[in-house]
């Protein structure tokens, strides 16, 4: 009976454990493809930056001065 036992209790801690290597992996996908996007990101926003003040010099230069 104990013998029986111990074998369903290291049956389930085999499972679990490879449920919590799943889990892990999975994780560490997630987070990898999660940096991934985050420095997609910054460049978007580095790029829609610098249009943004390109946009804004080209204005100034074509606005006629106050004085005219």
């Amino acid at each position: 009976m104990h013998d029986s036992r111990l074998v369903d209790i290291e049956t389930k801690v085999a499972y679990q454990e490879d449920t919590v290597q799943a889990l892990n992996d999975a994780l560490c996908q997630q987070q990898r493809r999660l940096d991934q996007l985050e420095l997609q990101l910054k460049l978007l926003v580095e790029k829609i930056s610098d249009i943004a003040v390109g946009r804004e010099g080209s204005k100034q230069e074509q606005e006629i001065p106050p004085h005219y």
